[in-house]
C-alpha cells in the first residue's frame, strides 16, 4: 500500500513536470540495455490516460516469435498478469479472434476483453508483419464478477532483421473502465509493455517453440 501511494504522488509530480511538455509526445520511461528494451508513454490530446511504445529487438527470429504469440493457451506464462487466454475463432489465416483475462489487484474485480486480431503478413512489397488488436466489447455477454475492457487498440510490428533477430515495434492504447483512477491505470500502462516483453524474451528461449516444425494455424509471410 505505501508503494502504492508512493507512486500515486510520483504520478502527480511526473505530470506536473510533463505539463512543460508539449502533449501527445513520447517521453522514454524505461530502458533496459541488457534486453535492448525501451518504453514509452505518452499523454494523449483529450484523454485521460497515457498511451503506450515499446521498442524491442529479440534475439531469435520470426517463425518463433509467432509459434509463440499464436500460442494462445500459454499466455498465462508470460503475458502481463493474464490468467486465461483461449482462441475463440478463426475467421481465416490471417484473421481471427480471441479471450483474454486480466488479473487485477486484490478488492478489484478481474478484467477481460474479446479482442480481434488480423495479420498483415511479411511479404517483398514490405518486409514486415503487423498484428492488428481491436478490442471488441460487445461480442459476449460479460461474466459475473468480471469488468471488460472498453478499449483495447494495439499494433505490433515485426521486422526481421539480416542477423536473424526481429525488431518489434509495439504501439496501443488500453482503457480497463471500472472506474479506476487515472494513475492506477497509468501504473499498469507503464508496468505492463515493458514486463510482457521479458516474459516474451523467456519464451523465445524454450528449445520447444525453436524446433517446432508444425505448421501454424495463422499465416505470417506470404
Amino acid at each position: 500500500m505505501l508503494s502504492v501511494n508512493v507512486f500515486a504522488a510520483s504520478d502527480d509530480l511526473d505530470d506536473l513536470r510533463s505539463s512543460k511538455i508539449a502533449q501527445d509526445e513520447w517521453r522514454l520511461i524505461k530502458q533496459d540495455r541488457a534486453h535492448d528494451i525501451k518504453a514509452y508513454d505518452k499523454r494523449d490530446l483529450g484523454k485521460n490516460l497515457r498511451s503506450f511504445k515499446v521498442e524491442y529487438e529479440v534475439e531469435t527470429d520470426l517463425d518463433t516469435i509467432a509459434r509463440v504469440y499464436f500460442d494462445f493457451y500459454n499466455y498465462r506464462k508470460w503475458f502481463y498478469q493474464v490468467q486465461e487466454a483461449k482462441l475463440l475463432k478463426k475467421v481465416s489465416a490471417t484473421e481471427f479472434y480471441y479471450y483474454i483475462v486480466h488479473r487485477a489487484p486484490p478488492t478489484l474485480p478481474d478484467r477481460d476483453a474479446i479482442i480481434h486480431a488480423t495479420i498483415e503478413p511479411y511479404q517483398d512489397s514490405h518486409k514486415y508483419m503487423l498484428l492488428r488488436l481491436r478490442g471488441e466489447p460487445s461480442i459476449l455477454p460479460v461474466p459475473d464478477g468480471v469488468t471488460r475492457l472498453t478499449a483495447f487498440d494495439i499494433d505490433i510490428k515485426f521486422t526481421p532483421l539480416v542477423n536473424g533477430e526481429t525488431q518489434m515495434d509495439i504501439q496501443g492504447y488500453i482503457d480497463p473502465s471500472g472506474g479506476l483512477p487515472a494513475w492506477t491505470v497509468n501504473m499498469f500502462q507503464r508496468q505492463a509493455p515493458y514486463a510482457t516483453m521479458l516474459g516474451l524474451y523467456r519464451m523465445v528461449q524454450k528449445p520447444e517453440y525453436a524446433r517446432m516444425k508444425t505448421p501454424l494455424a495463422f499465416r505470417y509471410s506470404q
